[in-house]
């Protein structure tokens, strides 16, 4: 009896507390045990996105790249252009290599005007042929390019007509008369554009 009365007051409830922190504690455990499933699941899954990626990129660039190097012949009527993944591992991207027939370039600042106009219309024309767009608006493209290239240029564009519609905003003559359709806008005397 002594060591009864030691023990101080007896909580009365004290089976009912514990039953219910029981509970308690089994729910969160049941919770935590989700949530580190969640986690791992989501960590699998990042991976596995991470993989897809790489290897969707991975093609794509090659076909790109494939569809790069005839392009640029095309338009240059020889020559070598081809793409790369950079090397720098701080400034990730890809690198453009161009060589037009004839030519020694070490980057693409040693091209002239028309020579990267051609080399960016290449690229644009080698990813339309991969992933083609319903529609694609040329702004003045041709801008720098003389008569023999324009000709080249038009043939380019009219191989990919069959999947995507061009609407080229041009000056150039040559690249005028190459046109299915034409939209022509001038400005009369009143400073009013008509079409």
């Amino acid at each position: 009896r002594r060591r009864l009365m030691a023990l101080e007051p007896v909580n009365p409830l004290a089976a009912t507390e514990l039953k219910e922190v029981g509970e308690r504690h089994t729910f969160l455990s049941t919770q935590r045990a989700d949530l580190e499933k969640a986690i791992i699941d989501l960590r699998s899954l990042a991976e596995e996105l991470a993989t897809t990626i790489a290897e969707q990129f991975s093609a794509t660039l090659q076909a790109v790249d494939r569809e790069f190097g005839v392009f640029f012949q095309q338009l240059f009527a020889g020559g070598q252009a081809s793409l790369r993944t950079s090397d720098d591992p701080e400034e990730p991207g890809i690198d453009i290599y161009a060589r037009p027939p004839g030519k020694r370039v070490g980057s693409l600042n040693q091209l002239s005007g028309g020579e990267r106009a051609l080399t960016a219309t290449a690229l644009l024309l080698a990813i339309l042929r991969v992933k083609p767009a319903p529609f694609c608006v040329l702004d003045e493209v041709d801008a720098a390019l003389d008569e023999r290239n324009i000709g080249r240029f038009n043939l380019a564009l009219r191989s990919l007509t069959d999947r995507t519609q061009f609407v080229v905003i041009t000056h150039n003559r040559g690249t005028i008369e190459a046109a299915d359709t034409l939209y022509g806008v001038s400005m009369d005397e009143g400073g009013v554009s008509k079409v």
